[in-house]
């Protein structure tokens, strides 16, 4: 099979002449850190190798409770927020049919997601669309009380219980969770529920290779070994030891710092494929809390082109210079649609008659890259042969390892996300939760002086 390839020459011609070679030490030194675990933040290294250490009897496992859920069930809920879902709702939709929540597909459990958020109306709406229906959870979670998750899993689990009674609702309910501790494992050891681990080195942005992704993109019915093909076959080829000119990742943390470096501040990820959604809603999550601390960090944006052309076309080609794009681009469309012909040609698009959607796609594509690039905004582009298990693999251990790259090359621990708990524990003192008191009192005090 190809392979995705990186394509940094419209980036590079924005920056003085070697300015991407200059990095080199740093990169290697940066990829050297990771290997040896000298890394900030080397205990949550467990991804680096992740790929390569996955077994066929692991697959075979994630597999056959993959096939009891799809067998059992009309819709499967995965409760689970930021890396505990995003991985596999990237996956799941830029492999699926995008109208499948349309079609009654039995061959397929629906998919839904949940967890992420508190919106009343949200669980509400979801509660009553399961009413009668066969449906099954996975719980993700390594804590087990997680706000937003564990809220909509003690809704999950209680209306299963109702409806599909104890014991049917026990081979239906699957938790992703700590292998000894936490509220989700209790819960999981007590009811007697099939669980899988999510390890303790292996922080969620970067777990979507562990059952925390596989899982639910195999209840969807992808092909979960051949994801992990491609990224094991990208693990090789951003290995140490390939030179640095070779190596994709290398030159994708090289090119951005130094971007970073010359003054642009913001990376909007681009795709023209709007399948891709929700693989930048994780690249997002992946770059923004690995790099975003310490006052440093590129700003990760994303845009779905040509959608947002219409919307955020004007400021991406005249507005600051402290942009520049990376771009997705799939190669090969999995279906074929073909422009007709109309004897009236009142829109007088009459000149793409016979022409198939792809090819208008790709002008405008070439197009918006040409005028950006004329605008002052440097391109990247990633160019994907086709949308497939494959191919996904591969631009995910890319992503994961660029990302460690480039975080280290920046000098922040890559692996940690300190400033995620600020909100918390702000909530849980104004809902009067137990142990949060003095911040209680605080937060008063505070607003009534604001």
């Amino acid at each position: 099979m190809n392979n995705i390839s990186l394509d940094i020459s419209k980036a590079a011609c924005f920056l003085e002449a070697g300015a991407v070679k200059a990095f080199e030490p740093k990169v290697k030194a940066a990829q050297e850190a990771l290997e040896n675990g000298t890394s900030p933040g080397s205990d949550f290294l467990g991804w680096l190798h992740l790929p390569t250490g996955i077994t066929p009897d692991f697959l075979d496992e994630i597999q056959a409770t993959a096939d009891t859920l799809r067998k059992e069930c009309q819709v499967v809920v995965v409760a689970g927020i930021g890396g505990s879902y995003l991985g596999a709702r990237a996956v799941i939709e830029a492999l699926g049919n995008t109208f499948a929540w349309l079609i009654q597909d039995r061959k397929n459990p629906a998919v839904l997601f949940a967890g992420n958020n508190i919106g009343e109306d949200y669980l509400a709406e979801m509660t009553e669309y399961l009413k009668g229906k066969k449906f099954g959870v996975i719980n993700i979670s390594k804590s087990g009380t997680t706000t937003e998750t564990a809220l909509t899993f003690r809704l999950l689990k209680k209306q299963c219980e109702a409806q599909m009674g104890k014991e049917l609702a026990k081979k239906v309910i699957v938790a992703v969770t700590d292998a000894k501790r936490g509220a989700a494992r209790t819960c999981a050891d007590k009811e007697g529920y099939k669980s899988f681990v999510i390890p303790d080195n292996v922080g969620g942005r970067f777990s979507v290779l562990t059952p925390v992704g596989l899982l639910p993109i195999a209840c969807a019915g992808f092909n979960i070994r051949q994801l992990v093909a491609g990224a094991q076959d990208m693990e090789k080829q951003c290995a140490p030891g390939i030179p640095f000119e070779e190596n994709m990742a290398a030159q994708y943390a090289a090119v951005r710092n130094a971007l970073y470096q010359g003054g642009k501040k913001i990376e909007i990820m681009v795709n023209y494929q709007p399948k891709l959604h929700f693989f930048s809603e994780w690249w997002k999550q992946l770059y923004g809390e690995s790099e975003g601390k310490d006052k440093k960090g590129l700003f990760p944006a994303s845009c779905d082109f040509t959608t947002d052309l219409h919307s955020m076309g004007q400021w991406i080609q005249d507005g600051e210079r402290t942009i520049f794009e990376t771009v997705i681009s799939v190669e090969k469309p999995n279906r074929q649609l073909l422009f007709p012909a109309d004897d009236e040609n009142l829109d007088g698009l009459n000149f793409l008659a016979g022409k198939r959607v792809d090819e208008v796609n790709k002008m405008a594509e070439l197009g918006t890259r040409l005028a950006h690039v004329d605008g002052g905004v440097p391109n990247i582009r990633i160019a994907m042969p086709e949308l497939n298990e494959y191919y996904v693999g591969q631009l995910i251990y890319f992503f994961e390892i660029a990302c460690g790259i480039s975080g280290n090359v920046l000098g922040v621990n890559p692996f940690n996300q300190p400033g995620v708990e600020a909100y918390k524990k702000n909530m849980f003192a104004l809902l009067n939760k137990p142990g949060y008191e003095a911040e209680s009192e605080a937060i008063r005090q505070r607003l009534a002086n604001d």
